[in-house]
């Protein structure tokens, strides 16, 4: 595994008071086409409660993974679900979203989730929104025989020398793909990802190391861009390992965020200011 750029996930707060981590970069784009990953991770819902209240995004995607806990979404296009560990949901915003997210009532043993961020290109910014999810669906899932589990969270996934296996979602900006790849105590995963221009893993929980010769670890809140046309070999210590695992092809275009806005220019962005101000994103129901 060569790693590429490394990134440390920062204390953040975003919504009504909710405390995150955050990795996110909106200048350099060394992770294009992903712009930002947020995790919520706490068993004490005071770092929660407050949620995210109604709020709108334009010319990006969202996509968020509960691995435990949940929240309920509500939208302008009449979504409402309840989004809880193992789902995931996806949002193209293109033109405008209004939407919330507040934790479930129900949901009382604390929450661990993400929000990933994909850019959109600029030909596809102000296209009508659409959203997926797949709350009430089994995960795809394929195991090793050392104890390592990958789940497919978007797109196509497998261990090096194993068949693919498709997650439900398809089809995201960027060509993106994401997967959950989890570590029993000492397991080893080798991935082979080499169709991919664009290869990085956020490692969410443990340590990883390339083996017994290890001259190179990494720990937990770490965000790594990987040389993808290097087989990538992991190995946990006897805690584990859990990590998200990304893929796509950079969109190369200059970027303009402000707020919950990615544009390509300052004019296009106070264009998505006027029209979120007069109305033109809809409402919440």
């Amino acid at each position: 595994m060569k790693v590429l750029s490394q990134f440390s996930a920062k204390a953040a707060m975003d919504g009504d008071g909710v405390n995150i981590r955050r990795v996110a970069d909106f200048v350099t784009t060394k992770f294009d086409p992903f712009l930002m990953i947020d995790e919520i991770k706490s068993d004490d819902e005071q770092d929660f409660i407050g949620g995210f209240p109604a709020h709108p995004h334009r010319g990006m995607e969202t996509f968020t993974y509960i691995r435990k806990g949940g929240f309920e979404h509500r939208d302008q296009m009449g979504n409402v679900k309840a989004i809880r560990a193992g789902d995931v949901q996806w949002m193209s915003t293109g033109f405008g979203v209004v939407h919330s997210e507040m934790p479930l009532a129900d949901a009382v043993d604390g929450l661990h989730g993400f929000q990933i961020w994909v850019n959109m290109p600029a030909k596809d910014k102000l296209r009508p929104a659409t959203y997926q999810d797949t709350a009430g669906s089994a995960s795809v899932e394929v195991t090793n025989d050392t104890g390592a589990s990958l789940k497919a969270l978007a797109g196509d996934w497998g261990f090096k020398d194993q068949p693919l296996i498709s997650a439900t979602i398809q089809g995201l900006a960027g060509e993106a793909a994401i997967a959950d790849l989890s570590l029993a105590p000492n397991a080893e995963a080798t991935l082979d990802l080499s169709q991919h221009e664009l290869v990085a893993l956020y490692l969410y929980q443990g340590d990883l190391s390339k083996g017994e010769d290890s001259q190179w670890s990494y720990h937990q809140d770490e965000f790594l861009v990987l040389d993808s046309q290097s087989v990538i070999k992991f190995k946990a210590d006897e805690r584990g390992a859990g990590m998200l695992v990304f893929a796509g092809k950079p969109i190369r275009e200059k970027i303009v965020q402000k707020g919950p806005f990615v544009m390509n220019t300052q004019a296009e962005i106070q264009q998505a200011i006027r029209d979120y101000q007069e109305g033109r994103f809809g409402h919440i129901a």
